[in-house]
């Protein structure tokens, strides 16, 4: 539970967990309030020089290129440092979700305030989450829908809406898309101001009405949402999607499904939904393994380190940016919108190579006393203790047994090990 619902999961913590009880656990993860951690930086606001002022350009771009570095780091930050990490690993749950890259908004201002939306309604009623992300600027770019008008409907976010958002593929057709898109017109971003903004434009709308999954009606980009998300398979398909995040890759049983989405019910009441979820037979299984994402992994690497991203010096944030685009995750930055993929994707030679590079750097930085004390031969069991790894396969003992005279490379190769870089 503390390593789902977080980013690892301590000895003290666990003690802590078991003394409790398992649905205390769940109850007070669960009321974890969004509003903890560090505060976002301001950021100013960015707009791109024409094309033929060079230099300008060259300004512009090394600008943009350190508020988003920036954005990144302080978001690893937060997530390193939360006393109630679900809250941040639910906002991370839904930034997959509701895919967005910052290379095509071009404005970290605008992907913090998409960020604080994920944060703020994630675990609550996800039509009104689903209204206010239909109209969040950053994702209205990066689906090309603040140019969206009567004469020139685009229809990419009318499209992933539907296949990606809310129901999933096969559950509307082409003529749906257009008509959606029809619905969607009038909107567009004002990317020029401070804090980027949504307006509608009536003149720019495409007068309806629409007809949309065989419901007539003069649809507005707030009733669209509401007719997609009370589809029967909308619930469904958003449940799986976060199993597939939190339990595993395979797609629940009709059994667990059913608990999940009678537990989502109209009120689409996120939080119910997760609660199902982690109280779900096959999330209590012992045999339940996922890969951990590389952001879940790094950050879990600086917390059970107790290193912070922010106090680090600049070799060490380089590198753990440079880790985390060789390991293909980096905060802000999916590869589309479908978001990351999950599970074995993770388990790849390069990326092997790029972990085993990030921790070794982490070993470095981290302060060994404690380990260094132990005998060479309870270093192992010590290191396991400290990573919060339940116990080493014989394998994997004996390759730390071989290193435990050198405590960075004995840490290295537990950070690298597969019983660190998977979560049971």
């Amino acid at each position: 539970m503390l390593r789902r619902t977080g980013f690892n999961a301590p000895g003290q913590a666990v003690d802590a967990a078991v003394t409790s009880g398992f649905a205390a656990t769940v109850d007070r993860v669960l009321a974890a309030p969004p509003s903890t951690g560090t505060q976002p930086p301001s950021f100013a606001a960015l707009t791109a020089p024409g094309k033929g002022d060079k230099a300008a350009r060259q300004t512009y771009a090394k600008q943009l290129k350190a508020q988003t570095e920036q954005l990144v780091l302080w978001w690893l930050d937060r997530m390193v440092a939360a006393d109630q990490p679900w809250v941040e690993k639910r906002t991370l749950l839904w930034h997959g979700h509701w895919a967005t890259s910052v290379k095509k908004v071009k404005s970290p201002a605008a992907m913090v305030a998409q960020n604080q939306t994920e944060r703020q309604l994630g675990g609550a009623d996800f039509g009104a989450f689903a209204k206010q992300m239909v109209r969040d600027p950053a994702l209205m770019i990066w689906l090309d829908a603040s140019g969206n008008t009567a004469k020139a409907p685009n229809e990419n976010l009318a499209r992933e809406l539907m296949e990606l958002f809310t129901l999933g593929v096969g559950h509307y057709s082409e003529n749906d898309v257009r008509q959606a898109a029809q619905a969607l017109t009038g909107w567009r971003v004002d990317r020029k101001a401070a804090i980027m903004t949504a307006t509608f434009a009536a003149q720019r709308h495409a007068s309806g009405p629409q007809t949309i999954l065989g419901t007539t009606a003069d649809f507005t980009d707030q009733t669209l949402v509401d007719l997609l998300v009370s589809r029967p398979d909308s619930a469904p398909y958003l449940a799986t999607r976060m199993w597939g995040w939190l339990v595993a890759p395979t797609p629940p049983s009709a059994s667990s499904l059913a608990r999940i989405t009678s537990a989502y019910g109209p009120k689409r009441d996120l939080t119910a939904m997760f609660r199902a979820i982690f109280s779900d037979p096959a999330f209590l299984d012992a045999d339940s393994v996922i890969v951990k994402q590389p952001i879940d992994y790094a950050v879990g690497m600086f917390r059970d380190l107790k290193l912070r991203p922010s106090t680090v010096d600049k070799k060490l944030q380089s590198g753990l940016l440079r880790g985390l685009a060789g390991l293909g995750q980096v905060p802000f930055d999916p590869p589309n919108v479908g978001g990351w993929p999950t599970g074995g994707a993770w388990l790849t030679t390069s990326a092997a190579q790029a972990r085993i590079k990030l921790a070794e750097s982490l070993a470095k930085a981290a302060d060994l006393k404690a380990l260094s004390a132990q005998s060479v031969s309870q270093r192992p069991a010590y290191v396991a203790a400290m990573l919060g790894v339940d116990a080493w396969t014989a394998r994997t003992q004996g390759v730390l047994s071989s290193a435990a005279s050198d405590p960075a490379e004995l840490l290295t190769l537990a950070l690298a090990a597969p019983e660190y870089i998977v979560s049971r």
